[in-house]
């Protein structure tokens, strides 16, 4: 293969929703590059496609993504991986860097993906799709995600509440993201809004410890966990 970057979305945690051309490209790179949060010395992606790489023939490299509020602390990591990711690709390499979901959908490889466009031009970067916890979660949910013209709207559950308010009032089917801090704030929000009946949540979708709520309200503490999602229907609230 040309030198290259592969950006592989790796789905949500079941190997075998991998695509089929992620798997082959993966197969092939001659290095692949697994992300990790500072907090961890352990990568879902990279217990995910595990059985796809051969060690006898490839290095695998960890990159670490601190998430901290120090916004230079966490440039300079990024500007590191990305140096390191771009220094293979222009010594020959091609470079598979897998990531859970899709690599376009609140990724983190958007942040190298940034930098390498910034300050590394000449690094050619393919981006090969991959299944996100949204479609995954709403397949263990049975809950279909829009009909016809439904309005869908994806966003952080951080996401200020007088704009989710509005959001929820002018969307058919709403998904929120990074919900586990979140989540009693969410849960009361949708009890006002009597939408609790059209809200499931979905945990660890893919992985070990899955879970799907479709009653809200048996959400308890120890049921969240920074891999889940809510999905908001007023379709299903109609039901």
């Amino acid at each position: 293969m040309n030198p290259r970057l592969i950006a592989v979305g790796v789905g949500p945690g079941d190997p075998e929703l991998i695509t089929l051309k992620g798997a082959r490209l993966i197969g092939e790179a001659d290095v692949v590059v697994c992300p990790i949060g500072d907090r961890s010395d352990s990568s879902v992606a990279a217990t995910i496609v595990d059985g796809l790489i051969d060690p006898a023939r490839q290095q695998v490299i960890r990159q670490v993504y601190p998430m901290r509020k120090d916004p230079a602390e966490m440039e300079a990591s990024w500007q590191a991986s990305a140096a390191e990711v771009a220094a293979l690709v222009q010594s020959g390499k091609t470079v598979a860097f897998v990531t859970i979901g899709d690599p376009f959908l609140y990724s983190t490889f958007l942040y190298l993906y940034r930098i390498l466009g910034e300050s590394y031009p000449d690094v050619a970067v393919q981006v090969v799709p991959g299944i996100s916890s949204i479609n995954a979660a709403a397949a263990a949910a049975d809950c279909p995600l829009g009909l016809a013209s439904d309005r869908i709207a994806i966003l952080p559950a951080t996401f200020e509440e007088e704009g989710l308010r509005q959001t929820l009032a002018d969307f058919d089917t709403v998904i929120l993201m990074k919900v586990h801090r979140v989540f009693g704030k969410v849960r009361s929000l949708l009890a006002e809004l009597g939408l609790v009946k059209g809200a499931v949540y979905v945990r660890r979708v893919g992985l070990e410890g899955e879970a799907v709520f479709n009653d809200i309200d048996a959400v308890a503490e120890e049921d969240l966990d920074y891999l889940s999602l809510v999905i908001i229907s007023k379709a299903r609230a109609e039901l």
